[in-house]
């Protein structure tokens, strides 16, 4: 009987899935027609953006900078921010309890966010260019870390801050020398992903005015100037995996 029950329930769960995907595809309002007509226009502009076109590297460089100081500038200080808020949101450490669930409200609404829509906020806030960006990339990834730092430290053994406190040490040593090494590894790592992550969230602020080169990229877009695009798309990718060789050079170095 009860395998016959377990079957049953297999069956509705597959049914539901379908369901489910079904709908979605309805919603999502995917057409394969029309992908398979759009395929020999991309094809033509593809084609149309060789040979690439060299003439403002000057400026692309520019743009570059501003997009790889963005993501810099907006991770480091989200992981300033992180460390006092993952002590803060985390159950065993926190030194105020009834603090608890707000901080973790918080940390919840920055992830939820993404950075694009606070930089298009921020845009309005405190106009065009590369600090719009800066303050978007930061809030969310100040959610972002600090959570992942919050549940982190919830998950580690207490013995070693318990030991420290009994010696008559106050919280905030305890949580230098007991937790703070606990999560350092993890803290590192996390940061390197971040700031790659961050270098490409970066390429697309241009979008809603927030510097960078995708600012340059939405331009080309615009004008249909195909041979700009594909100089500025490589660009990025050169960008992108420079940084990601970097950065794993130095985990395995630092972690």
């Amino acid at each position: 009987m009860h395998a016959v029950t377990r079957r049953w329930r297999v069956w509705l769960a597959w049914l539901a899935a379908a369901a489910f995907y079904v709908v979605c595809w309805r919603v999502a309002n995917i057409d394969l027609g029309r992908l398979a007509e759009g395929l020999p226009k991309l094809g033509h502009w593809i084609a149309s953006a060789w040979p690439p076109d060299l003439a403002e590297m000057p400026l692309f460089g520019e743009r570059i900078a501003e997009t790889v100081a963005m993501a810099a500038i907006g991770t480091t200080g989200a992981i300033l921010l992180a460390l006092p808020m993952a002590v803060l949101a985390s159950r065993n450490i926190t030194p105020w309890p009834a603090l608890y669930y707000p901080a973790r409200w918080l940390l919840n609404a920055l992830r939820g966010i993404d950075s694009f829509v606070f930089a298009l906020l921020f845009v309005a806030a405190v106009g065009l260019g590369p600090f719009a960006g800066v303050i978007g990339i930061a809030l969310h990834t100040w959610g972002s870390a600090a959570k992942l730092l919050a549940d982190h430290i919830e998950n580690m053994p207490t013995g070693p801050l318990d030991a420290i406190r009994s010696t008559g040490a106050g919280r905030g040593t305890a949580i230098m020398y007991a937790v703070l090494p606990e999560i350092l590894p993890v803290l590192l790592s996390s940061s390197l992903y971040w700031l790659e992550f961050n270098v490409r969230a970066s390429t697309v602020l241009g979008v809603v005015g927030a510097g960078g080169i995708g600012l340059e990229l939405k331009n080309s877009m615009d004008l249909l100037d195909f041979p700009r695009l594909f100089t500025i798309i490589v660009l990025i990718l050169i960008v992108v995996t420079v940084l990601d060789q970097a950065s794993n050079w130095l985990r395995k170095r630092l972690v």
